[in-house]
């Protein structure tokens, strides 16, 4: 199946995050200027794996993100590894951590050590954020969520 590039115009905030202008994402064309989020983003906020966006060309070619048409029914964590905690900031110690509860992620090595949870509708919501704030508080990690729902935000 042919895949695309969407970017996605990102505005750091007043400590600099996210620490890059533009994320690009997988997708695949649906027609007429619409386009299924192939993977989980890294840095884009209120958007997750299989979300529906419409996107056009500017003048190179580029496709940028316009607007969101169709949230998919996946939620978008972030993790960032502790340097100074037990995972040394490796990614794949958050990636293990949550594998056993049907989570599955991305990790990103620069300019960060990022995970990106893609959590799936059959998920326990409960477990996830338990093991988070777990972590949290633990020292293993640093956590943002990047796109959750209700149910998410009822725990």
């Amino acid at each position: 199946m042919e895949h695309v590039t969407i970017r996605f115009a990102l505005e750091p905030d007043e400590d600099g995050w996210p620490p890059v202008a533009s994320e690009g994402i997988w997708a695949q064309p649906l027609g007429d200027g619409r386009y299924r989020l192939d993977n989980t983003p890294w840095f884009v906020r209120g958007t997750s794996a299989n979300d529906v966006v419409a996107a056009a060309p500017d003048a190179a070619g580029t496709l940028w993100c316009s607007s969101t048409i169709g949230q998919s029914d996946r939620l978008t964590v972030r993790v960032i590894p502790r340097d100074d905690g037990p995972l040394r900031g490796e990614c794949q110690g958050v990636l293990d951590a949550f594998t056993p509860l049907g989570v599955t992620g991305e990790g990103l090595t620069q300019p960060l050590h990022l995970v990106a949870l893609d959590i799936g509708p059959a998920v326990d919501l409960g477990a996830v954020k338990r093991l988070l704030d777990a972590g949290e508080n633990d020292g293993r990690w640093f956590y943002e969520e990047g796109n959750v729902s209700p149910q998410w935000e009822a725990l």
